[in-house]
């Protein structure tokens, strides 16, 4: 047993019973220095270092406003939508907590996705923080599938339909499809079952995974210490500061500093929330459908539907896999293998067996129906990103120093995740009503933006290498702001 640290009897009311806990929970104020005061953070964090501690904000918003609705919600397909109606118009504050967990369900993925590019932008994913990106991206795919499962809860025309239209996309896989989608939906249609099971996983499995995932995320962050614009590894520089002689010299201590810093943050997103939450939380229809103010009904389907504008741009890889493009891609692969084949400097056994292998790839595109692969670029889409640390090559990890067209490439891509974004709400079919224009549809220009999203993956080990790149500084460049 640890002695008792005695304090002075003149010192503040504050210091002393600061120094009870201690004596009794030295545990939580070992933690709070090693993540908090003594965590040395890079000084040259810049605007783009916010959305980390944002989306931990949204998250305590979802938690708080997410149990004050179960309070009153009724998880029964016959209640479900009247008990939302019963929150908005008869509970106390209940529209209030509503439109803060709808808003909240926009503003998390708003935040996590420019964590997610800002991570893009200066490799954050590169050694040595490769679990920090898989723990990150692990909790996307718990997002997407706590936000689905929620989705579902207000019982609602496009809440209904969406998720029969979702789940029936696990029944086109070959073989276990069939009873993989009755096993999810717990009966032959979405129903009162599924209700019950999409509520137990949204209010409290998938949450604990979610809770589990993020400490995990920030307790590897730490251990490895946070990535900086500019991509330099603090803790191999110069030691010493006026904090601390062994603390890296270009590190500040993490409180005061930024959380005073991500104070601002918070309070320009904050503004910005309550401003869309009070005056526009359903967003033109983006953000709160306005089929889902009608209950569901399982003999009328919604002239269009489509998931909600953050899951769009899969939704739009899945609706532009048509058969034209399992022959585009079947052409693209031949074309890869008569290409490595002529050109690759290894053996024929090597060479013969990547001709075997494109042969083989075709095949199982034309064995399987373009539905079905579908559903595999859908997913694909979001695995791929666990890759990440493997694919990029660059001999340097931030933008800032790589050749200038990267940037422009980055620019491209992100422009094409947001065009497939905005097709993904779109009715499917002709874009223009223009009769000459009538051949550039939906489908046609999805395709292509997909087919650019999974070369921009795939060939980055080939274009990461390219060219050549700025002098990297040997330590942080900070401007005083």
């Amino acid at each position: 047993m640890a002695e008792f640290k005695e304090i002075s009897p003149n010192a503040p009311l504050g210091a002393k019973v600061g120094n009870w806990f201690n004596n009794r929970f030295p545990t939580a104020f070992a933690e709070y220095r090693k993540h908090m005061s003594e965590y040395f953070a890079p000084k040259n964090f810049n605007f783009w270092y916010f959305f980390g501690s944002l989306a931990m904000l949204v998250l305590v918003i979802q938690i708080v406003t997410g149990i004050f609705l179960v309070m009153h919600y009724k998880p029964d397909a016959a209640k479900a939508f009247e008990s939302v109606e019963y929150i908005m118009r008869d509970v106390p504050g209940g529209w209030i907590i509503r439109y803060a967990h709808s808003t909240g369900a926009s503003a998390f993925f708003i935040v996590v996705y420019l964590h997610m590019f800002r991570g893009l932008l200066y490799g954050s994913y590169r050694k040595p923080r490769e679990l920090v990106w898989i723990f990150g991206c692990a909790i996307f795919l718990c997002l997407m599938a706590e936000a689905f499962m929620g989705y579902l809860l207000p019982w609602g025309q496009m809440s209904y339909w969406g998720a029969q239209v979702i789940v029936n996309l696990f029944a086109a896989i070959p073989f276990v499809g069939p009873d993989l989608a009755l096993l999810i939906r717990g009966d032959y249609v979405v129903s009162d079952a599924t209700l019950n099971r999409f509520f137990s996983f949204h209010v409290i499995a998938v949450p604990l995974v979610l809770i589990g995932l993020i400490v995990a995320h920030l307790l590897a962050l730490h251990d490895v210490g946070s990535n900086n614009p500019d991509g330099i590894e603090i803790k191999q520089g110069p030691k010493g500061n006026r904090w601390s002689p062994d603390a890296p010299a270009d590190g500040i201590p993490f409180h005061p500093y930024y959380s005073v810093h991500d104070i601002m943050g918070v309070g320009v997103f904050l503004m910005a929330f309550f401003a869309v939450m009070f005056f526009a939380p359903e967003m033109g229809g983006y953000f709160l459908e306005y089929n889902n103010f009608i209950p569901a009904d399982p003999l009328v389907t919604p002239s269009h539907i489509a998931p909600v504008w953050y899951f769009t741009p899969f939704y739009s890889m899945l609706r532009a896999t048509t058969d034209l493009m399992v022959n585009v891609l079947s052409v693209i692969i031949a074309l890869g293998a008569v290409l490595g084949f002529l050109k690759c400097r290894c053996s024929m056994l090597l060479r013969g067996g990547l001709v075997l292998a494109a042969v083989v790839a075709i095949a199982l595109l034309k064995t399987f129906d373009a539905k079905f692969w579908g559903v595999v670029v859908m997913g694909g889409a979001v695995i791929i990103l666990f890759f990440l640390p493997w694919l990029d090559r660059s001999p340097v990890k931030s933008i800032r120093y790589r050749p200038s067209w990267h940037t422009w490439l980055y620019t491209v891509f992100v422009i094409w995740f947001l065009i497939l974004m905005v097709l993904g709400i779109m009715v499917p079919g002709p874009i223009f009503s223009t009769p000459s224009l009538s051949w550039l549809t939906n489908e046609l220009v999805a395709m292509v933006g997909t087919l650019f999203y999974f070369g921009f993956f795939l060939l980055m080990p080939w274009w990461s290498q390219l060219g050549e790149p700025k002098p990297v500084p040997e330590r942080v460049t900070f401007k005083p702001h």
